[in-house]
Formats: structure tokens, sequence, C-alpha cells
């Protein structure tokens, strides 16, 4: 019997410990185990021949040495990703058997020089390792691991026949993991992919990723102009609408520090004459209130990303000039924290037990 600690917020390893080694890497998951993290979230995209990789977007050209591999020369190519077109090497174009030749670099190594000393030590790895490197962890350790995947561009994808939800329930099946259970969270920018998730019968909480501005992808693939914006999910009604169809949203930390933006989002095709009307104005909710909303309407809430660096904490957090030193990121912690949060993601999982061990006591 795995022994589940109970403590929420869960605290979850971005990446791994992607503040200390190189994200999406053996070593930072492994680290991430070591420091407490209650789960790890990978960021899942696929290959060419349809094999699952980890790492933080499909363009690799800033987590990997592949810029510096002339073998490789050939792939770097612009491509259209959801919508914005993007120039690099992606690995939709990478064989595994070619993919597992590259070598993993820190992504923020001008603030991270700790973490890019380990550049090109660690290969990319698959999302098949991760479920043996949790299964590991659980047995060394006895206690309950979680996975939170993110599926990352899904529609763009499935347009290149390479579904991220099929791919995904055969790959539970080969780890033993069978549809999910009580050890697997599902997250996306992308309600689409959930309701397939949902729809194979993989168990496990769906969670809606929220961005700071914009609309979901597969709803403006579906709607065009028309699509509701982000901040229209952050409302009373927004999150209602949710329920039932998503388990939880995750947002950024700063709809929980911040105030409420009142961004002017274009009205419903419903709600517009044959020119169209001015904007509406969405007033969202923030903070604890969005918290409670989102509670009181069934739905977990998740927060993303806590950091310790000035260059990430909000201004009223940051101490002195430095980019790269540690500002107040105790005080920010617990303030989000304390806004009633599910989870927190954090690049540093010994910082994030810290700050819930610091706010229970």
């Amino acid at each position: 019997m795995l022994h589940d600690s109970g403590a929420r917020p869960l605290v979850i390893g971005h990446r791994g410990a992607s503040g200390y080694r190189p994200e999406h890497t053996r070593s930072a998951y492994e680290l991430a185990f070591a420091l407490g993290a209650d789960a790890v979230e990978p960021d899942i995209v696929a290959t060419r021949d349809g094999v699952l990789v980890l790492r933080h977007e499909n363009e690799i050209s800033g987590t990997t040495d592949v810029s510096t591999r002339p073998e490789f020369a050939s792939k770097r190519t612009t491509r259209e990703v959801d919508g914005k077109p993007l120039t690099g090497w992606f690995t939709e174009d990478f064989t595994w058997a070619e993919l597992s030749t590259l070598r993993a670099r820190e992504r923020l190594g001008a603030l991270r020089q700790s973490s890019a000393s380990f550049d090109d030590r660690y290969p990319v790895i698959r999302l098949r390792d991760l479920f043996e490197l949790i299964d590991t962890a659980a047995d060394e350790q006895r206690r309950l691991v979680r996975m939170v995947a993110e599926f990352k561009h899904a529609s763009h994808f499935a347009a290149l026949g390479l579904p991220l939800d099929e791919l995904f329930a055969a790959e539970l099946d080969d780890a033993g993991w069978g549809r999910g259970d009580e050890r697997l969270v599902m997250e996306a920018f992308e309600l689409d992919v959930l309701d397939r998730l949902g729809s194979r019968g993989i168990r496990g909480p769906r969670v809606f990723l929220v961005e700071a501005t914009g609309s979901p992808i597969d709803v403006v693939l579906a709607m065009g102009r028309a699509a509701p914006s982000y901040d229209d999910y952050m409302t009373e009604a927004g999150l209602l609408g949710l329920a039932g169809r998503v388990d939880g949203v995750s947002v950024g930390k700063a709809r929980l520090l911040g105030a409420p933006r009142g961004a002017a989002t274009r009205a419903p095709a419903s709600e517009r004459g044959a020119v169209g009307r001015s904007p509406r104005r969405v007033v969202p909710l923030v903070g604890a209130e969005l918290v409670d909303a989102a509670h009181s309407a069934g739905l977990r809430v998740f927060t993303w990303t806590l950091r310790p660096e000035n260059r990430f904490l909000s201004s009223a957090y940051r101490r002195g000039t430095a980019r790269s030193a540690f500002g107040n990121w105790l005080g920010e912690f617990e303030d989000v924290i304390g806004t009633g949060v599910d989870g927190i993601f954090v690049d540093h999982p010994d910082l994030g037990v810290e700050a819930r061990r610091a706010l229970r006591a």
C-alpha cells in the first residue's frame, strides 16, 4: 500500500525539478521525487513515428543541442503551429531513433547558470521512461507519486495524423497503468483533446489550462472570431459551463495575485449585427474569488508557475535588481497558496514543500 500524505495543495514538479536541472530530463524528474514533489508534470509531444516524448514545445532548438548537429541541419524549417509561423526544428520531423541522439539543454541558461552547467549531459526521454521513473520512485519511497500530463498542440498533431489522445492511451496500456488511476491528472489548453481523453475511458481528473490572453486554438478553429476568450471561461457563468466537462482549471499565478483586468472581448456572433458591435467588456474573476467560484462549481484549481527568481516574481516580491537572485519567494508562494488552490506548479519542489509547510505552521 502506497502512502498518500493528503497534504494540500499538491506540489507539482514543473517539468521535474527544472529549477535545478535541464527540464524534462531523467535527472530533473529523479531530483523532483527526492525533493518531495507530490507529482511531476511532463509536456507531451510526438515524433514522426508516433512516439510520445517530453519537451516543453515541439520546436526543440531552445532545449536541445539540435542546432549544433550538422546531420540535422536540413530539418530546420518553418511551420505554422496554432496559427503562428515558427522556425526551427520540430519533433514531428524526427523519428525517435533520431531524437534519442540529442542532448538536453537548459532553456533559461542565462538566468540559471547552475542548471546550464548540466547541458549536453542528458538525453531526451520518452513518456514511457517517465512511467518507469514514477513507478520506481513510488516503490522506493513507499508513497503515491502522481503524473500531471500536459498535452501540447493537440490540434496541430491531430492534423498531422498523430492524435495525442490515441497515442497516450496506448502508452498507458504499455506501461501497465491501464486506463489511468489516482496517479494520473491530464491537462491541456484545448478542451477537445480533454474530451477525447474522457471518451476513451481514461480515468483521472481532466484540467483546462487557461492562458492570460487569447482563446483556445481548438475553439478558434471551430468558431473563428466568435470563439470565447480565456477570460470568458474565468467568470462565474464560464466556470459553471465548464463543470461536468472538465474537473478543474489551471491558471497563471497573475490571475491569483492581480486585480480584475476588465479585458475587452469580442462579442459572440449572436450578439453582433452585420457590421459587428463594439467589444463587450469581460471582467474575469481573480484571487480567492476565482478559487471560491471554481470550487462552488465543483472544479479544482491549479496555478503555474511559482519560481523564486526576481525575473519571475511579481514586482511586490522582488528584492534587489539581479534578475537571477531569489526575491521574497516565500511571501509570494504563501499568498498564492492562501487563495485556497488545490495544486501549485513549481520549478523548485523543495521550495513549494517549504511554503506549504510554513503556511500550515
